[in-house]
């Protein structure tokens, strides 16, 4: 994940300060320690998609894309790409062994799965179509439902095939084209079996970490490229979603639509490191770049972007206004924010000593996911959390992060918060980007040194289970 920068204009600041105040008023309502008895479960609603989530190049293996070239390379100081200097390689070989990764979903007893396509295997070269990957995805999203489980199908998760890679990326306006021409095949590919789409993941995130802090694939410094590829990502989604709408005529479930559209959004709590006017600006800025941008962009249909000294984008976007069926909303973390004017984004997040953190360093802080589903009920949309979860490496400490962060998607179900999901990151142990196999984020972990890629219960599943049933779910003995 990230750790998001911002630069937006000041008028940006006065939509910013209410919207950051109310992320860090302290809830009367909240109160995580409720979780510990409270029979989580119970408060979810009938239908309600209680899932994981992985990515494609994090679990299928196998890949080549502009991952996999930056994962052999190092940063001009001598520093590997990868912190454990462990390439993605074969991952967790899900592409062979997606039979387990189902078999794990059915022992959790969930109903629902988030899983990614890799653009650069179903179109390795330009034009070119792999009709035997696409019967692979295909026979995924078929399988799954014939086992109960609802697909959730993610189009873009940050990698590149190399030929789009090497002619700019996101950079380039003809990736626009590009990505859509791609879009269109899947959705006459899969239509048939996916009714849940995601078109792009956490775009401030791809934008922030290849565009600004400069540690993921391309590794630029440059806030103004990073502006424009944030601008590209949000006007990739809507592009996507008019091919899927007009493409994927196929109602799978049966539910009155053939396609229900989202993008997954990463928002983090952003918190002054004082009251002063210095940090309470630089916090309130960083929030309305990271927090806001995206979702604003999809609420009036109109980009607004701006570096200051550097560029401005403020345009109308055809498609985009009312291009999302729900909103989709990846949240781990709180980040302290103390002005910082000698950074390129004026500001520096950190987490203060003392806090409760993951392996990672990030701070649990449940009722932020709470403040972000009251926060971003505005949209008018359905909301699926479609990632939480932490990096714990001996499973101890995340059945409680899971039973108090599905506490906070009932508290806000119960005060009248449309919410339709929550998917788990993730299923199972990955790479990580840059952290490597370092992290570990699964419910199952994995041996990666096995032939056989084991996954063996962590000891979140047990509590995994019990929501299920308190929902009404059965997993399997």
């Amino acid at each position: 994940m990230s750790q998001p920068v911002s630069h937006p204009v000041s008028h940006r600041l006065l939509l910013a300060l209410p919207l950051l105040l109310a992320a860090c008023a302290e809830s009367t309502r909240f109160e995580p320690d409720a979780a510990r008895t409270a029979l989580i479960g119970t408060g979810l609603p009938a239908g309600f998609l209680l899932g994981t989530s992985t990515s494609s190049h994090q679990v299928e293996g196998g890949n080549t894309n502009d991952w996999t070239r930056w994962e052999q390379e190092r940063f001009p100081d001598g520093r590997p790409h990868i912190k454990d200097e462990r390439p993605s390689g074969d991952a967790t070989d899900s592409w062979n062994r997606f039979d387990q990764d189902v078999r794990s979903m059915q022992v959790l007893g969930s109903n629902a799965y988030r899983f990614g396509l890799e653009w650069s295997r179903l179109e390795p070269t330009p034009g070119a179509w792999n009709e035997e990957a696409a019967e692979r995805y295909r026979q995924w999203a078929r399988t799954l439902r014939q086992q109960g489980i609802t697909p959730l199908v993610t189009l873009y998760h940050f990698t590149l095939p190399l030929w789009v890679s090497d002619a700019g990326g996101w950079e380039n306006p003809a990736t626009l084209d590009a990505f859509e021409a791609y879009s269109a095949r899947v959705a006459a590919a899969l239509g048939g079996e996916v009714d849940w789409w995601c078109t792009v993941n956490e775009p401030n995130v791809y934008a922030i970490q290849g565009y600004l802090d400069g540690i993921w694939p391309p590794g630029k410094k440059d806030t103004k490229a990073m502006a424009v590829v944030l601008d590209r990502l949000i006007e990739a989604h809507a592009r996507a979603a008019r091919q899927l709408r007009a493409l994927d005529t196929v109602d799978v479930d049966g539910d009155g639509h053939a396609t229900r559209i989202g993008l997954a959004h990463h928002a983090r709590i952003f918190q002054a490191a004082t009251g002063s006017m210095a940090d309470t600006a630089a916090t309130a800025l960083t929030d309305a770049f990271v927090n806001e941008s995206v979702p604003e962009a999809l609420r009036t249909g109109r980009i607004r972007l701006s570096v200051p000294g550097s560029t401005s984008i403020d345009r109308e976007v055809e498609g985009l206004k009312g291009s999302i069926d729900y909103f989709g909303l990846n949240y781990y973390t709180r980040d302290y924010i103390r002005q910082d004017l000698g950074e390129a984004s004026l500001a520096r997040q950190y987490t203060p000593r003392g806090k409760t953190v993951n392996d990672l360093g990030w701070e649990l802080y449940p009722e932020g996911l709470y403040l972000f589903l009251q926060r971003y009920s505005h949209l008018g949309v359905p909301l699926l959390v479609t990632e939480n979860g932490m990096a714990d490496r001996s499973g101890e400490r995340r059945p409680r992060y899971l039973q108090t962060h599905l506490y906070a998607v009932e508290q806000a179900i119960a005060e009248g918060v449309d919410v339709r999901g929550y998917f788990h990151w993730s299923l199972i142990d990955n790479f990580e980007w840059a952290e490597g196999y370092e992290a570990k984020f699964g419910l199952f972990a994995v041996d990666l040194d096995s032939p056989e890629k084991t996954r063996t219960e962590t000891p979140s599943v047990r509590p995994f289970q019990d929501i299920a049933r308190n929902l009404g779910l059965t997993p399997s003995p």
